[in-house]
This record gives C-alpha cells, structure tokens and sequence, in this order.
C-alpha cells in the first residue's frame, strides 16, 4: 500500500487522498501531517490523526488481527447499529476484523498482538489553523522490526536506516480548481482540488533536510 501523502507526492492523489486537502482553503499551512519513529528492538511510531485510516489499512493487510474502538461512516453500515452525530455514523466495534464495513470515514481503532500493538485516539480533532495544537500523537504503532521493508515503501519511502525521524509538511495552496457544470455547493466543496507546493520537511538522525514538491488534491 501507499499512504496518502506518498499518492499525493507522486501525482497518485486519488478520491481517498483528496479528503486529506479538503480542508484547506488559500494559504499556507504549516506543520501538517506529522509523522514520527523510532528504532530500537521494535519500530515505534507516532502520527497526526491524518494517518489514522493509513495506519489501519497498514496492518489490516500486513497481519490478521482484530480491531476494537470506533468506525465513523458517512454511509449507514448494513445490519449494524450506529449512533449519528454530526453528519456521520458512529460504531463501537470490539474483535471485528472490518470485513463488513465499506466507505469508511475513520477508523479509530486499536489492535493488539505480539508484533503489533495499534493506539488511535477515539476524537476527532476539530478544525483549525493553528499548528501548534495538532497532535502528534493522535496514533501509535508499535511494530516488529520484520515489517520495515513494507512500512517504509507505504509511510518512509525518502529514507535510509536510522535511529529516529521526524517529518512535517509545510501545505501551500495557491488555486483552488472547482468543478465544471456543478451547482451543488456540497458538491463543488467535495469535488474541488487543492493545487499548490508540499514542503515535506525531516530530522533525521539530527540531520534536517526539506523537499518542495508541487501536488493536485
């Protein structure tokens, strides 16, 4: 898999990545989609909330385990039952494995194994411009060092070995491209892409280093 930010990067940016930029109107957004690790016996990772779903989907594909916590939807899930709030369904989920939840918004989940051990906060932050309130935990992952090769092609595609990371992405959005023949004011929101530069800057191992990258989301 690829986590939203590397499908961005890449030019990839499909429906799932975009929600990402939704947000976003003209400007500059500062240390946005933070992600961190730590090597040592085990990979330790810790995630703004944007990672939530990639991190779910990660380990999901890569281990068989069981999940527990909240699913939110913006679509009814068939047979389950959910309380709505503020435009979405919420599901207390306990040991499922997510087989029978489709178009998920979030998933605010924790799994736990011998090689896994999966924490996401049970909140959504709300939205704001305000870059020193984000969250830089919101998610954990501790893994088992065999599964560096694929975590680092899905989240750590730009580094080597190394003890500790950091990385923060400076958002730039110059034009904001709406849809043609929509009238919908929802739809436009939904389907307008987001085109400017991402500046992904990283520590690595004490050694600071940034990328500027144009991108459409």
């Amino acid at each position: 898999m690829e986590s939203f930010i590397k499908k961005t990067i890449f030019n990839k940016s499909d429906k799932d990545s975009h929600r990402y930029f939704m947000r976003f109107g003209l400007g500059d957004y500062k240390r946005r989609f933070l992600i961190s690790l730590t090597s040592g016996e085990k990979i330790k990772i810790k995630t703004s909330f944007e990672f939530a779903n990639d991190l779910v989907r990660f380990v999901n594909e890569n281990k068989s385990v069981k999940f527990s916590g909240k699913i939110l939807s913006k679509e009814k899930a068939a047979g389950k039952e959910g309380k709505k709030k503020a435009g979405v369904f919420v599901y207390e989920i306990s040991e499922s494995s997510l087989e029978e939840f489709e178009n998920v918004y979030y998933y605010l989940l924790d799994a736990n194994d011998s090689e896994i051990v999966l924490k996401i906060k049970k909140s959504l932050p709300k939205p704001g411009k305000d870059e020193r309130k984000i969250d830089e935990g919101f998610c954990s992952l501790i893994i088992d060092k065999k599964y560096w090769p694929v975590l680092k092609e899905a989240f750590f595609w730009d580094i080597s070995e190394c003890k500790k990371v950091s990385i923060e992405h400076e958002i730039k959005i110059n034009e904001i491209i709406l849809p043609k023949d929509e009238k919908d004011p929802s739809k436009i929101r939904e389907l307008a892409m987001r085109k400017g530069t991402i500046i992904r800057k990283m520590n690595i191992d004490g050694k600071v280093s940034s990328k500027e990258i144009p991108f459409e989301a």
